[in-house]
């Protein structure tokens, strides 16, 4: 098996978006094996050399040329992590010349500014949907009268994971609720959840995937047997399909396009922040 290349995502602010942008490109080389490191807040000339030496010393260490994927808007802070001799991804570099040329006027870069918080009724509604998707995780709270929508299926289907993607990214207040055994023997929709049924959508996942989630959690438990697993995904595709509920695996699928597949079909439009 090849050795894993080394991959940086270095940016001057969190480094949410060079990772982001960054997988998005690695997945497209499904024959590759990556090892991945975040450097996150390299606001400053003394900092990228910090991080050009951490990157120049893995190349040592594995042999292999560094791939970074940077989003540091300072022109400067990229070309002394450029240094490093690592092939260098500046996620900025192929819009800034077009953009420029567009609106007739160079850009100002300002460190920071990109990940700053500029629209203050966006951050309020981001994180007023962040505390309701915490507050009504997991079927901890069942009046849905003000979720934009509820996700549905076994428990370690993917469902938290979604809900705060969805309010961090896009602020839609989102729901879960776990279908229990009770549930399932019943085969049919809970009664919680009938009157809500446009704000529906049903997540599924591959039973041996499931399996192993569940290992993690409660290891050697019934919760977790192969075969409890298959029952429980089995009855609850069952139950959506007989309801009339769109689903979606997990299995395979990266949180980002979960969120957007689960908008599209619901009918929700909103900004991401």
């Amino acid at each position: 098996m090849p050795d894993a290349r080394p991959v940086f995502f270095v940016s001057d602010g969190t480094g949410i978006t060079a990772e982001t942008i960054g997988h998005s490109l690695l997945t497209q080389f499904a024959g590759q094996r990556f090892s991945s490191d975040r450097l996150p807040f390299v606001d400053s000339i003394e900092k990228a050399r910090e991080a050009a030496d951490k990157i120049r010393q893995t190349a040592q260490a594995t042999g292999l040329r560094p791939i970074v994927v940077s989003s540091c808007v300072d022109p400067a802070l990229t070309a002394t992590l450029a240094e490093s001799g690592a092939l260098i991804l500046d996620v900025f570099a192929p819009f800034i010349g077009p953009l420029e040329r567009e609106l007739g006027q160079p850009r100002q870069p300002r460190v920071g500014q990109a990940h700053g918080i500029v629209d203050f009724e966006a951050y309020h509604r981001r994180i007023n949907a962040m505390n309701y998707a915490l507050a009504y995780d997991d079927g901890a709270r069942l009046d849905y009268s003000d979720a934009d929508l509820i996700l549905v299926g076994v428990s370690r289907a993917g469902k938290t994971p979604t809900c705060v993607y969805l309010a961090l990214h896009h602020g839609v207040r989102a729901a879960n609720y776990p279908l229990t055994p009770e549930d399932l023997e019943s085969e049919r929709l809970p009664a919680v959840l009938r009157p809500h049924r446009a704000k529906l959508f049903g997540l599924t996942i591959d039973p041996a995937r499931l399996h192993q989630i569940r290992q993690e959690r409660r290891p050697n438990s019934r919760y977790a047997q192969l075969e409890t697993c298959r029952r429980e995904v089995a009855q609850a595709e069952a139950m959506l399909r007989r309801e009339g509920i769109e689903m979606l695996s997990t299995t395979h699928a990266s949180i980002e396009e979960i969120a957007s597949r689960v908008m599209e079909a619901l009918g929700l439009d909103r900004e991401m922040f």
